[in-house]
C-alpha cells in the first residue's frame, strides 16, 4: 500500500480532499466531508496473513467453556488418594472422563471478560469487569498415521495464569497472559480410537497490568504435527547483516529428534526475492542427537537487495528445507527485510543510514466489542488507521504482542519497540523474555527490545543487576538490536539502569531531555512514552460532572502534555530519536482521570472503535510530509448557540489556511504545523470550510455543514467485499443522516442490527462512560457514531446488514462474500463419554465372581483399545472401570458399547449382569446402561483362549439413550 491508498482508506472523508485529487472530485467529497470521520470503503479483500509453518493447524473450533472454578469431589479413601497423584489421573474438570457435555461451545479467540457486565465492585483498572476463573476443554482425535510424530499444542495467549492437562497429566503452567504456551504432547498423545482430552484452567484473577487484560484463550491456538526429526518451534534464525562486501543472511536452523538413534540430516536454505525468484542458496549438514537438538548454520549472500523501510517495506523470504537421505522432511518460510538500524547520541535514529524520527504510539490489545480477542483482519485494520495518520512506529505496551501484529508491521512498514512484561530475571520470567526474542528476532519491523516499563527498582543497584541479566539473555539470542528500558525517573541516581542499556527511554519527564543529554552526551535516547492527553471523541466542551473532556487538545494528565506540546518538545530535539504517544487507541480500564462510571481511557488518538479524535488531525498535520493535510474542528451543528463564539481549530501541514463561513472569509493565517491555528467564530448555521494553501493554491480542504434532524441511518463498511472463510472480520460504521444526507454529529439514539451471511462478534461506540453490552445486536450512537464488528460466514454469497432505529428510515448494506477457502482447522471431536482407563486382574484358571475390588499392586493399569497379549494357556481376567456417568446418562440411562472384545465375556454393571458374548472371536458388545447417579462400576469378565489376544481390543463408549 502506498500513502495515497492508505489515506484514501483511512483518513476519513474530511481528509480525502487533502490528497491532491482532481479538483471536481475533491470538491464533491469535501462538501460531504463530515459524513463520517472514518475510511471510505475499500473494494478489495483484506489480505490474509500466510503461515510459514506447514506443520501447524489451527485448533479453534470445538472448545467447551465453563465460567467459574470446578472443584473436584473430596477423596473418599486410600485407593482414591493413591490413584489421584499418579500421572494421567487428574481429578475434577481436568479428568479425561469429566462431564463437559453441558458446557458452552466456544470458538477461539475467546475473551470471556468482554461478555461481562460492568460492575462498580469490580477492579477499576480492569475496566469494572469481573474476570475470575474459567475452564476450557477440547477433545482431539489423532490419526494413527500421526503416531511417531512430534505432536505439540501451541496456545498463543491465555489471560492470565494457566494450568494445562493433556489426558489427565499436567503438561504446563503459565505465569503470563502474554507469553505463548508451547506444549510437547508427544509423550502423552493417544491415536486412533483413543481420544485425547485437553483441559485448561485459566486464572484471570491474576493481574499483570493496570489496564484491561481480558480473560481466557484470546489468541490463536495451533496443533503441530511434525516428523520425528524436524525443525523445532521458532527454530529458524535468519536476520540479515550488512557487511562491507554486501549483505549476508546468517541462517541457523535448530532441529530436534525424538527417535531412538542419532539422525544425519542436511539443510538447504534459499533466499527468494519479493517476486519469488531464488537469489541465493546455501546448504549444510549435521547430525541430530537423540531426544535433543542440533543447530545447523550457513550463510546466504546477496550484494544489493531492495531495502526494507517505513516507506517501502520490501520483504524477502528465507525458505529452509530439512532433508533426510535426500528427502524433504520439514520446511519453513520466513519473511525477512534488509535494513540497518542505528541510534546516534546526537542525531537520533537512522534506518538504512537515513534519519528517521519515530512518530510512534503505544497500544494495548483491546478493541470495542471484542476485548482482547485477537482477529487478524481487525489488527490490520487498526494499523491502517495509524499508518494513515503518518504514524511509523508502535510500542507494544507493555507486553509481547500477538505474532500476527508483528507480521502486519513487517508488511505495512512500522518500526516496533518490542516489550517484555515482567521485570524479573528469575528462571520463569527470563524464559518469557527469551521466548519473545526467539520468536520475534526475524521481524524487520522490530528495532528495539524493551526489557521493562516504569519499575520502582530502576534507580537501584539491584535494578542494574536485574537488567544486566535480562540484557544478557537478549544478547544470547540476538545481537543486532539495541536494548532499552522505559524509565519514569531515577535516571540521575548514582546507580540506575540507564547506564547499562543501549538506548535511554524517557517515559514523560520531557523537561529533562536537555539536562540528561548534556550529562550523557554519548548515549542515545528516545521518548518511550509521552503525552497522556485527554479527549472525548466528538465533545468540544469539558463537563467534569459527566466525565466528558473536550477534544480541543486542552487537557492532559499532570505528568504529561497535550499532543501538540509533547510532539513539539520531541521535534525540536534532533538527539531525541522520536516518541510514542500514550496512546494510539483508547482502551478498556484505567479510566484516568475519573473512576466509576467511566470504564475506559481518554488517552487515545482514536477511540475504542478506531474513530478519530481531533488528535488524529493534529498528528496527521505534524507527521505527514508527502501529502497535504487539513483538519477542521469542531463540527458545525450547534442549535441554540446562534451568535455565540465557537472556537474553531484547524490543523494543517500547508503554508497557510483560510477559514470560510457560508462562503465568506473569516480569516487567513500562516500555518503553525505543530500548534495548529484557531479562530473565534460567532455561530451561524451553514457551511464551515477550511482551505489549506500552498503557493497560492488550495491543496486541501475540509468542510462541516450544519445538520438537520436525523431522518435515516447509514451503514459504511471498511470493505465492500469480505473473504467467505469463516474468519474475516471488519468494522462497519453506523451513523444518522438528515434529509440532505448529512451526518448528524449530535445523534445519540439507539440502533439495532440484523445480519445474514455473517455474525456480529461485538459492538461499540467509543463512549468511555457507556455501560451498554458490547455483545449483541444493539448499540446507541455516541456523538453520531457506533460500530459493529462482523465475521463472515463461508463460501461465495452476500452479507446483508440492516440497521434500524425508532422513527428513522432503516439502512440496508450488502457486502460481497468471496469464495475463499477456509484456513484448515483441526476437526471437532463430538462430546462422547469414553471409558478409556481400566484396571485388569491377573489371569486365573477359574472363572472369577463379579465384585472383585482392584488393588494397587496386582491389578494392571491399561486403556481401552489396548489388547491383552496372548497367553499359552486359556484363562480368565476381570476388567474394571469405575466411572461417574454424565448427567444426561445418569438421569435417563445410556448405551454402553465395546467396539471390539476378544474372548468370551460377561458384562456386569453395579453387580448386575447386562450382556454376554459367547463367541471367543473379536466382536462388538453392547448393552443398555441403567440410569443412576454417583460412582458406578463396570466389570467385563473375559475368558481368553490360548494363543489369542483378548480383552479390550477397541474403544469403549457410553452415550445417552
Amino acid at each position: 500500500m502506498d500513502r495515497r491508498q492508505l489515506l484514501l482508506g483511512s483518513a476519513g472523508l474530511g481528509a480525502l480532499a487533502s490528497l491532491g485529487l482532481p479538483e471536481a472530485e475533491a470538491a464533491a467529497r469535501a462538501v460531504d466531508s463530515d459524513a463520517f470521520p472514518m475510511p471510505a470503503p475499500k473494494t478489495v479483500l483484506m489480505p490474509r496473513l500466510p503461515d510459514g509453518d506447514p506443520t501447524r493447524t489451527r485448533i479453534e473450533r470445538g472448545w467447551r467453556f465453563h465460567e467459574g472454578d470446578v472443584l473436584p469431589a473430596p477423596l473418599k479413601d486410600h485407593d482414591d488418594t493413591y490413584g489421584s497423584v499418579k500421572a494421567g489421573n487428574a481429578r475434577g474438570a481436568a479428568a479425561r472422563d469429566f462431564d463437559d457435555s453441558e458446557w458452552a461451545e466456544v470458538r477461539l479467540p475467546h475473551d470471556w471478560a468482554s461478555f461481562q457486565p460492568f460492575e462498580k465492585t469490580a477492579n477499576v483498572s480492569q475496566g469494572y469487569r469481573k474476570r475470575g476463573i474459567g475452564w476450557y476443554r477440547r477433545r482431539l482425535t489423532l490419526d494413527p498415521a500421526d503416531h511417531g510424530k512430534t505432536i505439540e499444542l501451541h496456545l498463543d495467549g491465555v489471560a492470565t495464569n494457566a494450568t494445562v492437562w493433556v489426558n489427565g497429566s499436567v503438561v504446563a503452567h503459565s505465569w503470563s497472559g502474554y507469553a505463548s504456551i508451547l506444549i510437547d504432547m508427544t509423550p502423552f498423545a493417544r491415536f486412533g480410537d483413543e481420544d485425547n482430552v485437553i483441559a485448561i484452567r485459566v486464572d484471570a484473577e491474576a493481574m499483570e497490568g493496570w489496564w484491561y487484560e481480558g480473560a481466557g484463550l484470546y489468541r490463536h491456538a495451533w496443533l503441530v504435527r511434525r516428523g520425528p526429526v524436524s525443525i523445532v518451534t521458532d527454530g529458524v534464525h535468519c536476520d540479515p547483516r550488512k557487511t562491507k562486501a554486501g549483505w549476508n543472511v546468517p541462517v541457523t536452523v535448530t532441529a530436534g529428534n525424538i527417535e531412538r538413534a542419532p539422525v544425519a540430516v542436511a539443510v538447504e536454505a534459499e533466499l527468494l526475492d519479493p517476486s519469488g525468484k531464488r537469489v541465493a542458496f546455501a546448504t549444510t549438514a549435521g547430525s541430530v542427537p537423540v531426544l535433543d537438538r542440533a543447530e545447523l548454520s550457513m550463510t546466504l549472500s546477496l550484494g544489493s537487495p531492495k531495502l526494507w523501510s517505513v516507506e517501502t517495506p520490501t520483504l524477502y523470504t528465507v525458505h529452509t528445507r530439512l532433508l533426510r537421505d535426500g528427502k524433504l522432511i520439514d520446511e519453513r518460510r520466513t519473511p525477512i527485510g534488509f535494513r540497518t538500524v542505528r541510534f546516534d547520541a546526537d542525531k537520533g535514529l537512522f534506518v538504512n543510514e537515513k534519519p528517521v524520527k519515530l512518530k510512534g504510539v503505544c497500544i494495548h490489545q483491546d478493541h470495542a466489542g471484542t476485548g482482547v480477542a485477537q482477529y487478524d483482519a481487525l489488527l490490520g485494520w487498526r494499523l491502517e488507521r495509524l499508518k494513515a495518520m503518518g504514524c511509523n512506529a508502535i510500542r507494544m505496551s507493555h507486553n509481547a504482542p500477538t505474532a500476527e501484529l508483528l507480521d502486519w508491521c513487517d508488511r505495512m512498514g512500522f518500526l516496533v519497540m518490542d516489550e517484555n512484561r515482567h521485570f524479573n530475571p528469575a528462571p520463569d520470567y527470563l524464559a518469557q523474555l527469551s521466548w519473545m526474542v526467539r520468536r520475534d528476532r526475524n521481524h524487520p519491523s522490530v528495532i528495539l527490545w524493551s526489557v521493562f516499563n516504569e519499575e520502582p527498582m530502576q534507580g537501584t543497584e539491584a535494578g542494574i543487576e536485574m537488567v544486566r541479566r535480562m540484557e544478557a539473555a537478549v544478547r544470547k539470542l540476538d545481537d543486532s538490536r539495541p536494548v532499552t528500558s522505559a524509565m519514569n525517573g531515577s535516571f540521575y541516581n548514582p546507580q540506575n539502569v540507564s547506564s547499562v542499556v543501549d538506548v535511554m527511554g524517557f517515559n514523560y519527564y520531557q523537561g529533562e531531555y536537555d539536562k540528561w543529554h548534556a550529562l550523557n552526551p554519548t548515549r542515545p535516547s528516545t521518548s518511550s512514552e509521552d503525552t497522556s492527553a485527554y479527549e472525548t471523541r466528538g465533545a468540544f466542551a469539558s463537563d467534569p460532572a459527566k466525565h466528558v473532556i473536550t477534544s480541543y487538545d486542552d487537557e492532559a494528565a499532570p505528568w504529561g502534555n497535550t499532543h501538540r506540546k509533547a510532539w513539539q518538545l520531541i521535534a525540536a530535539r534532533e538527539f531525541i530519536a522520536g516518541g510514542f504517544v500514550w496512546t494510539g487507541f483508547d482502551y478498556h480500564g484505567e479510566p484516568t482521570p475519573y473512576e466509576w462510571p467511566t470504564a475506559s481511557s481518554f488517552f487515545g488518538i482514536l477511540d475504542l472503535c478506531g474513530f478519530p479524535k481531533t488528535a488524529f488531525g493534529i498528528h496527521s498535520a505534524a507527521w505527514i510530509d508527502d501529502a497535504p493535510v487539513v483538519w477542521l474542528a469542531p463540527h458545525w451543528t450547534w442549535p441554540g448557540k446562534e451568535g455565540q463564539n465557537i472556537k474553531v481549530f484547524v490543523a494543517s501541514n500547508a503554508e497557510s489556511v483560510t477559514l470560510l463561513l457560508n462562503g465568506k472569509v473569516v480569516g487567513t493565517q500562516k500555518v503553525d504545523r505543530l500548534q495548529g491555528n484557531e479562530w473565534q467564530v460567532p455561530y451561524a448555521p451553514g457551511r464551515l470550510e477550511a482551505q489549506a494553501m500552498r503557493g497560492g493554491k488550495v491543496v486541501a480542504q475540509m468542510v462541516h455543514e450544519t445538520a438537520g434532524t436525523p431522518v435515516a441511518l447509514r451503514l459504511t463498511p471498511a470493505r465492500t467485499v469480505m473473504a467467505g472463510d469463516d474468519e474475516d472480520v471488519q468494522p462497519i460504521t453506523i451513523d444518522a443522516v438528515d434529509a440532505k444526507g448529512r451526518h448528524v454529529p449530535t445523534a445519540n439514539l439507539m440502533t439495532n442490527f440484523k445480519l445474514d451471511g455473517a455474525s456480529i462478534i461485538g459492538v461499540g461506540n467509543g463512549d468511555p462512560n457507556s455501560h451498554e453490552p458490547e455483545k449483541g445486536n444493539a448499540r446507541s450512537l455516541f456523538n453520531g457514531l457506533a460500530q459493529i464488528l462482523v465475521q463472515a460466514g463461508t463460501g461465495r454469497g452476500k452479507i446483508t446488514v440492516k440497521a434500524s432505529a425508532e422513527g428513522l428510515k432503516p439502512a440496508l448494506l450488502t457486502i460481497d462474500r468471496a469464495d475463499i477457502a477456509p484456513r484448515p482447522q483441526v476437526g471437532v471431536t463430538p462430546p462422547l463419554m469414553v471409558l478409556g482407563d481400566w484396571r485388569r486382574s491377573g489371569q486365573t484358571a477359574d472363572k472369577p465372581k463379579p465384585g472383585l475390588v482392584p488393588d494397587n499392586n496386582s491389578w494392571a493399569f491399561l486403556r481401552s483399545a489396548m489388547p491383552t497379549p496372548a497367553e499359552p494357556q486359556p484363562g480368565w481376567r476381570v476388567y474394571n472401570n469405575r466411572l461417574t456417568p454424565w448427567k444426561r446418562i445418569a438421569a435417563g440411562g445410556g448405551t454402553l458399547r465395546f467396539a471390539s472384545v476378544g474372548g468370551r465375556a460377561e458384562l456386569w454393571v453395579d453387580g448386575k449382569k447386562l450382556a454376554e458374548k459367547t463367541d471367543a472371536a473379536p466382536a462388538p458388545l453392547e448393552a443398555a446402561f441403567p440410569a443412576g447417579s454417583g460412582q458406578r462400576t463396570v466389570e467385563l469378565i473375559v475368558q481368553a483362549p490360548a494363543g489369542q489376544a483378548s480383552g479390550l481390543l477397541g474403544k469403549v463408549t457410553l452415550t445417552p439413550r
